[in-house]
């Protein structure tokens, strides 16, 4: 019983993550941390943009989560590992499939499809407003058309 509410709270963080991160890319982001956040709308000049450090400050919160649960396993624990396969996720989707950081794989899926579509579309802008479409894994329907 204790594995499966283990597993509970990092499904329920994977999804928070999507919520939190849609709410801090529109609004902090594309608002007050625009300075930083710009770097990822611009033309990448290397490996590392400044944006980056909102990657590195998730990793970090992570960690500290599963090292101040490690000992017991608890709830913190089961969180920075919900926020670690969100970053795994993020990477994968984002740097990887949509952004092209590392050589992109093909795909027709359907999803995959509507997802680099909405992303494409807020980075039509170079910036801070407007835009639209601010989630990683979850977009308006009207960019799944067959």
């Amino acid at each position: 019983m204790i594995v499966l509410a283990d597993i509970g709270i990092v499904v329920l963080t994977i999804a928070l993550m999507e919520l939190i991160s849609w709410a801090m890319h529109k609004y902090l982001f594309h608002g007050p941390l625009w300075f930083i956040h710009k770097t990822h709308h611009q033309q990448r000049h290397g490996w590392f943009e400044l944006n980056d450090l909102f990657s590195i400050g998730f990793a970090a919160f992570a960690l500290w989560l599963m090292w101040i649960g490690h000992l017991t396993l608890d709830y913190r624990f089961w969180i920075g590992t919900g926020i670690s396969i969100y970053g795994i996720i993020y990477f994968i989707f984002h740097d990887w499939f949509i952004h092209n950081r590392f050589k992109a794989f093909k795909s027709n899926n359907r999803y995959l499809a509507g997802i680099r579509r909405a992303h494409k579309i807020h980075h039509k802008s170079t910036e801070k407003y407007p835009s639209e479409e601010f989630g990683l894994l979850v977009a308006s329907r009207k960019w799944f058309r067959k």
